[in-house]
């Protein structure tokens, strides 16, 4: 994905980029600037839209001193990775951290977390108030020990009414263990029902192979996987997935990333191969980076702008399914990596998608650090901060990446609270519907009237791991491979 030319090619692009500041270079940043100063020059390198901030070109500043000059107005390092941002309706998804281990947890799946991944309403249109229902209970966590299930609804933490303004603090501040509060829906009406769930979070590793079974129905042989993130971790749990789907010799395949935000791009190519098995070797997603490294790398070594449908994972092979259509249950969750693979297979295969619209994530990231190279080794002992800057845009082997505006389903199917239906029963409304289409029998489970509330929040986006699509490796280790 990030071969060792590709290292080569930066490093060159970093030397030709920073010459302007360092033809006079007789000032180096301060200690009290240093993460300002690495922050500045990791975003002239990579940022996307580098040639439309002003403070990122090039020519800015004449020299360190200049440059010191400029960063020292910015004495909270957020506040100036911020400014030297587009607008914020163009560049939704750029980040930063004070602290690498934790964005690399959050890469993986790796949170401080109870186990209950949930949505958060508004309680009514325009209120102040907040409730939750839960989406699913993670396995192996506190709560997966716990009297909660998928559906049930909370309204408060501790006794106290969420809001708006308290939410986070209440559910994701330093208390690591909290209870809430039940309520019923009747109507469209939360009724506080006096129960109450006691939850203490840990360090928990998500597998995001929630569910992997097949579904008989006639004479098909459905596979059903639901995948909630692309954590190259479990890349190998993922592949022995897809193998036990082969065993079975399904005919059929759904793929449920309805709750997917994203992750790792190497991973959505493996898993399009997985899903495939036809095309190894043609282009299953192209990089479009800011202008100078775009024209250094169509100049010099345009392949390792393409990503390639494999089927090989390191010295292992991928277990492909051979589907030549495929069925992808989405929603308004959907994300990034997700949306990556349903636009990566247009070209190839035949993609139904059922569900909601998805978020429209088109662009990717990969993690910076403070490091003569930007990537792990040598960072710099003195700060933690590391950025996660979009770096690049992704289109599909016919050129096709403008959905910034989301994916629309091609079969409509919106899940409400009060009829969500267990996950992975034929019956459940989004896979029932994508079963319905597959066998051709029309049947479905017997609609319920919805009730649908105004989405406020979720808690992998409060996370941090919502809407994630980055290069799986940063580029460590430059300087290493010039020597």
């Amino acid at each position: 994905m990030f071969p060792k030319i590709k290292y080569i090619i930066i490093f060159f692009i970093a030397a030709l980029s920073f010459q302007s500041c360092q033809d006079n270079d007789d000032v180096a940043a301060p200690t009290n600037l240093e993460v300002q100063n690495f922050i500045w020059k990791g975003l002239n390198l990579y940022y996307l839209w580098q040639a439309d901030v002003p403070n990122l070109s090039d020519t800015r500043f004449a020299n360190q001193a200049a440059l010191n000059t400029f960063l020292s107005g910015y004495p909270v390092p957020e506040n100036l990775f911020n400014a030297l941002r587009v607008n914020s309706t163009i560049d939704r998804f750029s980040w930063i951290v004070s602290d690498y281990l934790t964005l690399e947890g959050q890469l993986q799946g790796n949170t401080n977390n109870n186990g209950v991944e949930f949505e958060l309403n508004l309680k009514s249109s325009g209120s102040e108030e907040v409730i939750g229902w839960v989406r699913y209970v993670v396995p192996n966590s506190d709560a997966s020990t716990k009297d909660i299930h998928r559906g049930d609804v909370f309204y408060g933490v501790n006794g106290i009414q969420l809001t708006k303004s308290n939410y986070k603090e209440l559910l994701f501040g330093s208390n690591d263990n909290y209870t809430l509060s039940l309520a019923d829906i009747n109507g469209g009406a939360f009724t506080p029902n006096g129960k109450s769930v006691a939850l203490t979070k840990r360090v928990l590793s998500e597998n995001p192979i929630l569910i992997n079974k097949v579904i008989v129905s006639g004479s098909h042989k459905i596979g059903y996987l639901m995948y909630n993130g692309f954590y190259s971790d479990y890349d190998t749990q993922l592949n022995d997935a897809f193998g036990a789907l082969k065993t079975q010799v399904i005919t059929d395949l759904v793929l449920d990333l309805r709750y997917n935000g994203g992750g790792s791009v190497q991973t959505a190519t493996r898993l399009a191969s997985m899903i495939t098995g036809s095309f190894t070797g043609q282009i299953f997603a192209k990089e479009k980076w800011n202008d100078k490294i775009q024209s250094y790398f169509e100049t010099n070594n345009p392949e390792s702008l393409n990503n390639y449908f494999t089927d090989k994972m390191g010295t292992n092979t991928i277990n492909s399914v051979g589907m030549n259509k495929i069925y992808i249950l989405t929603s308004k969750n959907t994300a990034s990596a997700s949306e990556l693979v349903i636009n990566g297979l247009k070209p190839y295969i035949s993609v139904v998608q059922i569900g909601g619209k998805t978020v429209g994530k088109n662009v990717g990231s990969v993690t910076i650090y403070d490091s003569p190279t930007f990537g792990k080794d040598n960072r710099n002992p003195n700060h933690r901060y590391a950025m996660q800057p979009i770096v690049l845009k992704i289109v599909n082997s016919v050129g096709f990446g403008d959905y910034q505006s989301g994916l629309e389903p091609t079969y409509l199917q919106t899940e409400f609270i009060n009829s969500l239906g267990v996950l992975g029963n034929s019956d459940e409304p989004l896979l029932s519907l994508a079963i319905a289409k597959i066998t051709g029998t029309g049947k479905l489970a017997k609609p319920i009237p919805g009730i649908e509330f105004d989405y406020w929040n979720d808690s992998k986006s409060i996370n941090g791991i919502q809407n994630q699509m980055y290069l799986e490796n940063a580029p460590e280790g430059l300087l290493k491979s010039l020597e």
